[in-house]
């Protein structure tokens, strides 16, 4: 099945989904803006180019990924933490694009929680077969504000727990366009992405980009 199918299969834009207490799925709201949010795409990996990143454990990840913000999520043998400056280039991340703040923001507050600054974005590419096994957001020195994340190009099925491992995931189908928001209740919900089917989107070809927001200093 084509993106564009699923896209046409999807709720339409305005439309939410309850996930948990706390977390809701804001169906399409990034798809009007998402010419600007990929020209701030290019921006952002032309200074901070994507890598796969190792796992403390030495597993090299699917994902491909880079940051922009005041902080930057890294991972090596010596473990998770945020940084102020890239390893690779040793400079600051790139700043985070104006309008992608302004959707950050918004969804916040579509969400529920006001007042959302994040100093971190995360952006993961995905390519057919990458996948996040099931983790939780806990590197953030402060779990009051929520994750807001975007979803572009090529559908991906989302994962979304519990505060409990053992807990069977929820599975929920994102689109393009598509941000999820938790917090509150929900905020060391574990959750992830299965592996990712093989597409082609007319904007990203055979990827996916995911944009994460974290409020992470």
């Amino acid at each position: 099945m084509t993106a564009e199918l699923f896209e046409d299969m999807a709720p339409e834009k305005g439309a939410q989904t309850v996930m948990a207490p706390g977390a809701m799925l804001l169906h399409g709201l990034a798809r009007a803006v998402d010419a600007a949010l990929l020209r701030g795409l290019e921006d952002v990996i032309a200074s901070a180019t994507l890598r796969h990143l190792t796992t403390p454990g030495g597993y090299t990840m699917s994902v491909a990924m880079s940051n922009c913000g005041p902080l930057g999520w890294v991972s090596d043998r010596s473990g998770y933490r945020y940084e102020a400056l890239d390893p690779l280039s040793v400079r600051p991340w790139p700043v985070i694009p104006p309008c992608w703040m302004d959707l950050a923001v918004e969804a916040a507050v579509q969400a529920g929680y006001q007042r959302f600054q994040p100093d971190a974005c995360l952006v993961n590419m995905y390519e057919p077969g990458a996948k996040l096994s099931l983790h939780q957001d806990k590197d953030e020195k402060d779990f009051s504000a929520p994750i807001v994340s975007v979803s572009l190009g090529l559908p991906a099925t989302f994962l979304f727990g519990t505060g409990s491992r053992s807990d069977k995931p929820q599975r929920h189908r994102l689109v393009h366009g598509d941000v999820v928001v938790w917090g509150g209740p929900a905020r060391l919900a574990y959750h992830g992405v299965a592996p990712l089917a093989d597409g082609e989107h007319p904007l990203l070809g055979r990827r996916r980009i995911n944009l994460t927001f974290r409020r992470a200093g």
